[in-house]
């Protein structure tokens, strides 16, 4: 966790950047300014939805910005301040702003890529779903892309840990935020990363995903990382995992 914190520091030190309010939650932005019209990747922080923050998350914005690309850090309220139904409602809010006001920072809105960790993995395959589109008044293709590293895209088990002391679902709630469940009717291209070393709970939920997602679903384990260091990969250029979110970008 501190590494988190240390490297998004350095990372952003120099990059233009700025802090806005979208639907009374923050997000950074950085690696774009006025004038430009850069892709976005929008990084969703883990955490077991009740820990982390924008400030641990930005640690691959400078090798972003090296290649014209933009980072998105959304905040959303943790819980158990916030339920679990308001946390991705927030974050598809956060997808929101970018569509309708993220031109005025230097973003294209055009070209959105999700990803997301642990948490944010599943926070990511909740913006992948159909269905949500339309109560946010955005074009039902408004991602483009995405990267889930060791998502969880069925929550059903988490009724059966510590975790549900926090998050507080019965098994038809967590059925229904679970994105291995819902609609996806639009597969666009997808990467899933897995950690060689993650847990074997998180290898076969990314791989239940794949199955559901399709063709355009690709897994990726990437050796030597477990399930807390393998996306502080996304920090450095020469790594399988960037040169893959890299590739995934510009195919957009």
């Amino acid at each position: 966790m501190r590494r988190y914190r240390r490297m998004s520091r350095e990372a952003v030190v120099g990059l233009p950047g700025r802090s806005v309010v979208y639907d009374r939650e923050r997000l950074d932005v950085w690696g774009a300014a006025p004038g430009e019209a850069r892709p976005v990747f929008v990084f969703l922080h883990g955490g077991y939805w009740m820990a982390l923050s924008r400030h641990d998350s930005a640690f691959m914005a400078r090798s972003l910005n090296d290649r014209g690309i933009a980072t998105v850090v959304p905040d959303y309220t943790l819980a158990p301040e916030a339920t679990l139904e308001e946390i991705v409602r927030q974050v598809r809010a956060s997808i929101a702003w970018i569509h309708r006001e993220g031109g005025a920072f230097g973003l294209d809105p055009g070209r959105i890529v999700v990803g997301g960790s642990s948490a944010g993995g599943h926070l990511t395959g909740m913006l992948m779903v159909d269905g949500w589109q339309r109560e946010f008044g955005v074009p039902d293709d408004v991602v483009k892309a995405a990267m889930p590293f060791s998502g969880l895209f069925d929550i059903r088990p988490i009724t059966r840990t510590y975790v549900n002391d926090t998050i507080r679902l019965d098994l038809a709630g967590a059925a229904a935020l679970s994105p291995l469940l819902l609609p996806a009717g639009r597969r666009f291209p997808v990467v899933l990363v897995v950690a060689g070393h993650d847990g074997s709970g998180f290898v076969e939920q990314s791989r239940r995903f794949q199955d559901h997602w399709g063709p355009a679903a690709e897994l990726m384990v990437v050796p030597d990382r477990d399930h807390f260091d393998v996306v502080l990969d996304l920090a450095a250029s020469d790594t399988a995992v960037s040169r893959a979110l890299i590739k995934l970008i510009r195919s957009v």
